[in-house]
């Protein structure tokens, strides 16, 4: 017998019963999602000859395009699919595009990437909503729930972009996106496996409507999003196509937003301009972190040292894997100090959080900076201290991260919660968005052909971007006090 959704929330505990099933399905599916994240721009620069601006512009807009799809899928989710047909088609859209790469990686890579940015379009945003849904609307375990749920995100990570990494560029390319595949394939099983724990959540919103109704407006979502690959496909390989839809889809959100926002009451008007600054400012956050699957793997591939603390060890991997590694490390040592800071009520509310992240961020790419100063005259720096900036930069996105889709879902009344992800996670496509432009900028600063004259290039990027940061997060930390205001009752 299904559980309602009074049940579910009534729960013991810590955590529900159920975040365990969405833990593990988001675990298999950021394995798939990383492990291709932190291969694409090797793959293109060392498999599809493409020099390496073009190969940062193309690694942006097809990360955008993934996550900006996300903000599509919330909406359909919200309005016809529900959270869990969203999910499955997703998956499954996901799994074979990852299926037609490994059959040909230089063949069909564009032709499956296209199936990953829709795939993700439908999963993710859908996954994260219905954590939310486990809790009552005060509930103050949430912001311990997504953390759990960050920490799925974080081992999928870890193991697919390690695993991906070493299997592309040392065995085989068709392993490294078969390996994607087939956890995907796992995730989707888990999850009919226990969607009868979830109960209604996630169920279609369009029950009230006859059945025969409801499956046609499903179907039509279904060729839709089918329908739209060739032109996804037109897009992703010339970016100048990209450039367009992004402008676009940015001012139809904003504007979609706004709408929505107008139809509430006063006080939720006044959570969702909160809600917006917080999405702004993980837009600006993602412009600058996001340079680990652009620039910075182009960076580690050839100017870092093949020696972690004495062992053997591939920059890649690390730089694939280091971030999720220490979130999965540190992610519950923060955890206990944002209480034991609470109950000494010196806790930092959330915009001073994101302020702190920024900060952390800043310091880490000054450290980025400053592995100029620790290379020798083949260009190649310090392994040892490019890990080391990573466990910086890591405790800054978890000054923001794990809480900032907690914060998103609190500030939002229930029947936005899709689209209100997918607005956090289209923020995440601009920012995806802008470090292409930003790596690719990097990439043409660099008038020599030696890996020192990459390394002096990439670097005085990453001080200005180290710049930028500290900038942001003094002006969020300034700013705490009216956002404060704006976000009324929620903590």
């Amino acid at each position: 017998m299904s559980l309602t959704l009074e049940e579910i929330q009534s729960f013991k505990g810590k955590y529900p019963k159920q975040l365990w099933t969405l833990f593990t399905v988001e675990m298999w599916e950021r394995f798939c999602f990383y492990g291709m994240r932190g291969v694409l721009t090797i793959f293109m620069v060392d498999q599809l000859g493409l020099l390496e601006d073009k190969a940062n512009l193309q690694y942006g807009a097809i990360q955008a395009f993934i996550y900006a799809f996300t903000f599509i899928g919330g909406i359909f989710a919200d309005k016809i699919l529900g959270f869990k047909r969203s999910l499955v088609f997703g998956g499954l859209i996901m799994a074979i595009g990852n299926l037609i790469i490994a059959l040909s990686p230089h063949d069909f890579f564009y032709f499956g990437i296209t199936c990953s940015i829709i795939g993700t379009g439908f999963f993710k945003p859908n996954i994260s909503s219905m954590v939310g849904e486990l809790y009552k609307e005060d509930d103050p375990r949430r912001d311990a729930g997504y953390g759990l749920f960050y920490a799925g995100i974080n081992i999928g990570g870890l193991l697919g972009g390690a695993l991906c990494v070493y299997l592309g560029k040392y065995h085989s390319w068709s392993w490294c996106f078969l390996a994607a595949a087939i956890v995907m394939i796992l995730g989707l099983i888990t999850f009919f496996a226990t969607k009868k724990t979830l109960g209604p959540i996630g169920d279609s919103p369009l029950q009230i409507l006859p059945k025969a109704k409801r499956t046609s407006r499903e179907i039509l979502v279904y060729i839709g999003a089918l329908l739209s690959m060739p032109l996804i496909f037109i897009m992703v390989k010339n970016t100048d196509y990209t450039d367009y839809f992004m402008y676009l889809i940015g001012i139809a959100a904003v504007g979609y937003f706004v709408v929505e926002t107008l139809k509430q009451t006063t006080p939720y008007q006044k959570k969702l301009v909160a809600a917006f600054v917080f999405i702004f400012m993980y837009f600006l956050f993602n412009s600058i972190y996001e340079q680990s699957g652009g620039s910075l793997s182009l960076f580690a591939k050839d100017n870092l040292v093949h020696n972690l603390l004495g062992f053997g060890m591939d920059p890649n991997v690390i730089n694939n894997s280091a971030n999720s590694f220490f979130i999965i490390i540190f992610s519950p040592l923060i955890g206990l100090a944002w209480v034991g800071l609470n109950k000494k009520k010196l806790e930092p509310n959330t915009i001073n959080k994101f302020g702190i992240g920024f900060l952390f961020l800043a310091a880490g790419f000054f450290l980025f900076y400053s592995l100029r100063y620790f290379a020798g005259a083949d260009g190649k720096s310090s392994l040892n201290l490019f890990t080391f900036t990573w466990l910086v930069i890591t405790f800054g996105e978890l000054c923001l991260g794990p809480i900032g889709m907690s914060i998103i879902t609190k500030l939002s009344p229930k029947k936005m919660f899709g689209m209100m992800m997918g607005l956090w996670f289209l923020a995440s496509a601009f920012g995806q968005f802008a470090a292409g432009k930003i790596g690719a900028s990097l990439s043409e600063s660099n008038t020599g052909n030696t890996n020192m004259s990459k390394l002096i290039a990439y670097t005085d990027g990453y001080k200005t971007l180290g710049i930028y940061a500290l900038i942001a997060g003094v002006v969020l930390i300034l700013l705490s006090s009216f956002v404060k205001k704006l976000m009324q009752d929620v903590k």
